[in-house]
């Protein structure tokens, strides 16, 4: 079982391994208005801070630009401005980087255009300017999207910072410097220690669980793992490992829940109820069918969930990773943080499920690691 409110043990410092740069990250949910998690850079000489939200399910960069020549959304801070920066400029037609970017010119000046899964959408001018990681770390010439057409919900961060594997992400930029690694640990629910992205080495604590990164030639830039198996509270769901197999889990960290196929899931929410039969239910919010009201309960027991690979990796959820509290007004109002997914599609991991792990994404050695608990 799984209690809250949980026991946290301070991880023992690691030496340090090959270069690397890390800065904090915090919940889209704490005055951005978004589900995903952000993290703040800046752009330009001198420096122009950007509050982006981070996406391994995309490659390209972009923030919302003056002059804003088509749509842009209100945002927290001031857009961009690239007459206020003596590093930035646009990137050629005819370059590597255009063509990765799709080719597309008014001109000289190539240009992007790109559809999230949702329905939303940036286009823009490409661009490249000086990218500040940290107060010690900048990456020159840092491809980009300037965008001056944004349409589509993205709360009210100033844009979005692609980590995924495709030429142009900023784990792809950086890999050469930093070992073609990176990690970031999304804070709990319940922010008892600060989340971080960190790009390069991860120190080796001894606890982590790695499993394979598999390749989908159809999907070049997402990261997928191969998910066999999912326990709770020492029951292993009876479906085979094909169920999730055949088409594959995502690993996402720009999705808000996890979706399993629907048979999975049915016997998962089945098993959960079966569990929490001490508990009063409540009525479902949206996706998430399975809720309880805690009120009144000084402690809430539930049971463990863990995912198991097919290399036997296991990787275990943190409280906040099996129950969500979808109504800060009802916050005795929690959920089951799993919903079921298009059967004829892959799985996908959300991040709430990644919450309070570090999750390493080691690209050069195509494999990604879980540490729980280490934020």
């Amino acid at each position: 079982a799984v209690a809250f409110p949980p026991i946290y043990f301070p991880p023992a410092p690691a030496p340090a391994e090959g270069p690397s740069v890390t800065i904090p990250d915090i919940p889209g949910t704490s005055g951005y208005n978004i589900s995903e998690f952000i993290v703040v850079v800046g752009f330009g000489t001198p420096s122009q801070p950007s509050a982006l939200l981070f996406d391994t399910g995309s490659d390209l960069s972009w923030v919302q630009c003056q002059p804003c020549t088509g749509h842009c959304y209100q945002q927290n801070g001031p857009l961009f401005d690239p007459t206020k920066s003596s590093t930035y400029d646009v990137v050629r037609c005819g370059t590597p980087e255009c063509s990765v970017a799709g080719g597309m010119c008014n001109g000289t000046t190539c240009l992007y255009q790109i559809g999230y899964g949702d329905g939303s959408s940036t286009t823009g001018a490409l661009s490249q300017e000086t990218l500040t990681f940290s107060s010690s770390r900048t990456f020159s010439s840092f491809p980009f999207g300037c965008g001056t057409t944004n349409l589509g919900d993205f709360g009210s961060v100033d844009g979005l910072l692609g980590l995924g594997r495709g030429q142009l992400s900023l784990a792809s930029q950086t890999a050469s410097s930093y070992d073609g690694t990176f990690s970031y640990c999304l804070p709990s629910h319940n922010m008892s220690r600060p989340g971080f992205l960190s790009i390069g080495a991860a120190p080796d604590t001894g606890k982590v669980q790695y499993t394979a990164m598999i390749k989908k030639p159809q999907y070049p830039s997402f990261y997928f793992v191969e998910l066999a198996s999912i326990n709770i509270g020492g029951y292993v769901l009876p479906v085979p490992p094909s169920v999730f197999t055949s088409k594959g889990t995502l690993l996402d960290s720009g999705t808000t829940l996890t979706y399993i196929p629907s048979k999975a899931y049915a016997l998962l929410r089945d098993r959960f109820k079966f569990t929490m039969k001490g508990y009063k239910p409540a009525p479902p919010s949206e996706e998430l069918d399975t809720c309880y009201d805690f009120s009144g309960h000084n402690a809430i027991f539930i049971p463990g969930v863990s995912f198991k690979f097919s290399d036997g990796a296991v990787f275990e959820l943190d409280f906040f990773g099996i129950m969500m509290f979808p109504d800060d007004a009802q916050p005795a109002y929690g959920c089951l943080a799993f919903a079921a997914g298009d059967d004829d599609s892959f799985s996908i991991i959300g991040n709430t499920q990644q919450r309070s792990a570090e999750v390493i994404y080691d690209v050069a050695a195509e494999k990604i690691g879980f540490v729980p608990f280490s934020c």
